[in-house]
């Protein structure tokens, strides 16, 4: 009823439905609570009455939402084929470049001191794109790190333009810090977007040893080893007796 006057009253809404003032104003505060309707003063034309202004009652977006569903996935696959046609695929890959950038910049405020290692990152990064609506979380894992997202916006769209998902994966290496690599992507049927962190390398130092002086002969029975170990680096010192 809302949906088609644009905005009522309670006492009209009460009048229409055949019910009680009071019972209409419990339904009315428990859509306002889910976030469906919102009150605002009546305008009133000509001579306004003494009293406050009855409140009326309007739809929000998300009340709206559940009164029918929306083509936004459809324009926006068409509106990407139309770009693809007259633009290119270069066209294409810009304006999912674009599209991601302002996420990128948020996520990026939000990470701040997060500090430099990749998986700590991810972390991070996952906390602020739960905030986006992506459902994400990180977790460690034998071989490095792992990044999913449970949500994915644009699923449809993408499910045609894999530029979206590529786009986002370049966002999520840059924030992170180093190469990532998508291993799952609910835009091609996958129960969850998944990027693999690969663990960072850590090279032990080689330590070379000495040269001996001229003349100094070496045995497997003359040769004795001691080992200094400082972090990841072993270093080996022959001594000879």
């Amino acid at each position: 009823m809302l949906l088609a006057r644009g905005a009522a009253t309670a006492a009209q809404l009460g009048a229409a439905l055949g019910l009680s003032p009071a019972a209409i104003r419990r339904h009315l505060d428990a859509m306002q609570a889910d976030g469906d309707v919102e009150p605002r003063e009546q305008s009133v034309r000509g001579n306004r009455r003494r009293g406050r202004p009855a409140k009326v009652f309007v739809l929000t977006d998300a009340g709206r939402v559940r009164c029918g569903t929306h083509t936004y996935d459809g324009m926006a696959t068409a509106a990407l084929r139309w770009i693809a046609r007259y633009g290119g695929p270069p066209a294409v890959d810009a304006f999912a470049a674009e599209q991601v950038a302002a996420l990128e910049a948020r996520c990026r405020a939000a990470m701040e001191g997060a500090g430099d290692d990749p998986l700590a990152r991810a972390e991070a990064l996952a906390g602020a794109l739960t905030a986006e609506g992506y459902a994400a979380n990180a977790s460690t894992i034998a071989s490095g790190g792992q990044l999913c997202q449970h949500h994915c916006p644009v699923a449809h769209v993408a499910a045609e333009f894999p530029q979206l998902c590529e786009a986002e994966t370049a966002v999520i290496s840059r924030l992170v810090g180093t190469h990532v690599q998508r291993l799952a992507t609910i835009a091609h049927g996958d129960g969850v977007c998944t990027t693999h962190i690969p663990a960072q390398a850590h090279r032990p130092s080689i330590a070379t040893a000495a040269p001996r002086p001229a003349g100094t002969r070496t045995s497997s029975n003359t040769v004795a080893a001691s080992r200094r170990q400082t972090g990841n680096t072993v270093t080996t010192v022959r001594t000879d007796r």
